[in-house]
């Protein structure tokens, strides 16, 4: 780690950059812990890492949903670097006003640089439309940052997932930029193209929502969905690259894998009991190819930080993640992703759920040295 002493003011910014790619030689002076060879800012890595195949395949998919829209005969190349090209100011944008932000608290504080915003960062530009005005973006990561981390006291201390309250503050305060029915595509960077600003294509989520069964079906199919070639937000359309993601995060250990197959099984329930129940015509199964809500079952649910810490608090949460979602878009006609505000919501419960568990545990042990 860099010298305090050499460098007192600048320290928190010195130290940030010394250990990014280095693990820091300083080690714990006194009493038992574990050790261990990955620190706090490779497992943000390892999180990064996962949402490449979401941010890659995105970044194709706009310049597909972009060609498919205006007609236009572009190869493979042509649409990814058109995407990403578009995708770059948001992900500038993004860390630019985070890290600042981050870096400064640090500064004032005295303390080491949050490792977390390298994946809110990451995350943002994923979940908001692609057109969301850059300006927009930078309000919305700097309430973020600010009022949900670091009020609370910087990463590991905060209530909610950071990502989804700029995306929540975005909703909310510019619904007209972020509506759930429809997701822009592109706008006139086509040089061929002149007069049109932009062009809006209906999610499947919104046709299934308007039309049912028989309406989507006409225009997308179930593995149209899978394979996440669908105008949607960037990171959320492929299930495929999700599915990617998700493997690595399980294999390292870094997200719960009980959290995300809990927040499935409690998806396809309630969607099978609406289904049953004359709520919707979609199988139960499409609720999680449709929307965010395998993006937000594997990478937004899982924080660490905003989830539920113990193992059976873990399956409660993400059944009642999965199942709020899918409630939402079966019975609220207002908003029909219903994964933002499940998870948001389930944040807000998850100190709850392990107090309860918890509770249980002791009051059964108790009992039974009470028996014996």
């Amino acid at each position: 780690m860099a010298d305090q002493k050499k460098t007192p003011w600048w320290h928190s910014t010195v130290d940030a950059f010394d250990t990014f790619l280095r693990v820091p030689g300083t080690v714990t002076a006194k009493g038992a812990h574990v050790r261990d060879g990955i620190d706090l800012k490779r497992v943000m890595i390892m999180v990064v890492v996962a949402l490449v195949p979401c941010a890659l395949f995105g970044m194709y998919n706009v310049g597909l949903q972009t060609s498919l829209t205006y007609g236009l005969e572009w190869g493979f190349w042509q649409m990814f670097l058109y995407g990403l090209v578009r995708m770059l100011p948001l992900f500038v944008v993004s860390y630019l006003v985070g890290l600042a932000i981050e870096f400064a608290s640090a500064q004032i504080r005295g303390e080491e640089v949050n490792e977390g915003y390298l994946v809110t960062g990451f995350l943002i530009p994923l979940i908001v439309p692609v057109d969301v005005p850059l300006w927009m973006l930078a309000l919305a990561v700097a309430f973020s940052v600010l009022f949900v981390k670091e009020v609370f006291g910087g990463t590991g201390m905060n209530i909610w997932n950071p990502a989804l309250v700029a995306r929540a503050f975005l909703f909310f305060s510019y619904p007209s930029s972020m509506s759930g029915s429809s997701v822009w595509v592109s706008k006139t960077w086509v040089p061929t193209l002149k007069g049109v600003d932009a062009v809006s294509a209906a999610t499947p989520l919104a046709i299934a929502h308007d039309g049912g069964m028989d309406a989507l079906s006409a225009q997308y199919s179930f593995m149209d969905m899978f394979y996440g070639f669908i105008p949607g937000s960037t990171g959320e359309t492929s299930v495929v690259a999700i599915l990617l993601g998700a493997i690595l995060l399980v294999w390292t250990g870094v997200a719960s894998w009980k959290i995300m197959v809990g927040s499935i099984a409690g998806g396809l329930l309630v969607g099978w009991l609406g289904q049953i129940g004359g709520a919707t015509t979609l199988p139960c199964y499409y609720q999680i190819v449709m929307g965010g809500f395998l993006f937000g079952s594997v990478f937004m649910a899982t924080d660490p930080v905003t989830a539920a810490q113990t193992e059976t608090g873990k399956w409660i949460y993400g059944v009642l993640v999965g199942a709020l979602a899918v409630v939402v878009r079966l019975w609220n006609p207002g908003y029909m992703e219903g994964m933002m505000l499940a998870i948001l919501l389930m944040n807000t419960f998850a100190p709850l759920i392990d107090h309860c568990v918890v509770t249980a545990s002791i009051n059964r042990r108790a009992k039974k040295i009470a028996k014996a």
